[in-house]
């Protein structure tokens, strides 16, 4: 695919023409497969920048996070929200700081020096990052797996189980919280068509409203993504199968390199040949499932995660010092340069 002539088409001109764009744009490339390696023909095409903040949204009351564009699949963040996300090694964000040189279609120099900086903000909370996406992904794996192969009263109790899992750092957090409680069962169905159900029995006082939403989104996206039950594409559910475990994998690989070499990769060029074999549902067998190999690939990724986690030569939190500073000389180059266009 042809990114830098892609951008320059009419489609693309709100990234010439949006004030918030345009000469602002410090680093834009393709994410997803197309920055893994891992595309294929009905690969989606989408593009993942970072963009300077304005010196309203500094020194002003404007206020600006990401810029998207829905018909093109575009995203990009600003450069203040991008550092806050990379300090917490967001998987997802810190690919747009690992592609090859080439796959840049826009690279500024204070984009280059982004890059060449890019080191001060990993720490070993890539382990807790990257595991915690890793850990959902394998969820979603196992989800898509067992909707079809559990009996429904099984399903339902799968499902709880997901849910529990998926909110252990909350449950963790509020496990003596003084303002209210929360209680999962699984109980006689309401709803004539099932069998069981999942209920819940919540009682909150004076909650943040974050804090509820952020608990009702996990449980949410868990139940809705295990339990489509009905008509589907078994070939596209196949595809989509292989793809999920692809990325368990790739999440592994990634946060390794970081732990032991210190280097966000994101372009996987030395392991497509496993990563395609996954994709390709080398490792499925005919009942959907996956075969003893591909899991031991998986655990054995897990045990050098852990490994890397306790030896990494990265620090256990990133040096804040060093990030400030950089900060600060970028977002005054940002003021400077609005100043003088």
């Amino acid at each position: 695919m042809d990114f830098l002539n892609l951008i320059h088409t009419k489609e693309y001109d709100f990234l010439r023409t949006h004030r918030r764009l345009g000469k602002r744009i410090l680093l834009l490339g393709p994410g997803g497969s197309y920055a893994y390696g891992t595309n294929c023909e009905s690969s989606d095409i989408d593009l993942r920048g970072i963009t300077l903040n304005l010196p309203s949204d500094l020194i002003g009351l404007t206020a600006f996070e990401q810029y998207e564009d829905p018909n093109t699949d575009t995203v990009i963040y600003s450069f203040n929200k991008m550092v806050k996300l990379l300090l917490e090694c967001n998987p997802n964000t810190c690919e747009i700081m690992g592609l090859k040189k080439e796959q840049y279609v826009i690279k500024s120099p204070l984009g280059q020096e982004l890059l060449d900086n890019r080191g001060i903000f990993l720490s070993k909370r890539a382990a807790r990052s990257f595991g915690g996406y890793a850990g959902a992904q394998l969820r979603r794996l196992q989800n898509a797996i067992a909707r079809d192969s559990m009996p429904q009263r099984e399903r339902e109790r799968h499902i709880l189980t997901s849910v529990k899992n998926a909110l252990e750092d909350f449950n963790r957090r509020y496990e003596h919280f003084e303002k209210g409680s929360i209680r999962i069962y699984i109980d006689k169905a309401e709803n004539p068509e099932l069998d069981t159900e999942i209920f819940v029995d919540a009682r909150y006082c004076h909650l943040p409203l974050r804090d509820y939403e952020n608990m009702w989104s996990v449980m949410h996206s868990v139940v809705r993504d295990y339990d489509k039950i009905g008509k589907r594409n078994r070939k596209k559910d196949d595809n989509h199968l292989n793809k999920h475990a692809m990325h368990l994998i790739r999440l592994f690989m990634m946060a390794v390199d970081i732990l032991e070499k210190g280097e966000i990769i994101t372009w996987r060029g030395d392991d497509l040949e496993l990563l395609m074999k996954i994709r390709n549902g080398g490792f499925m067998r005919q009942d959907r499932t996956f075969d003893e190999e591909f899991y031991e690939i998986l655990a054995a990724y897990e045990k050098r995660l852990e490994k890397a986690a306790r030896e990494s030569i990265l620090p256990d939190n990133p040096d804040m010092e060093a990030v400030e500073a950089f900060v600060e000389r970028v977002n005054r180059a940002a003021i400077e340069e609005s100043e003088t266009s």
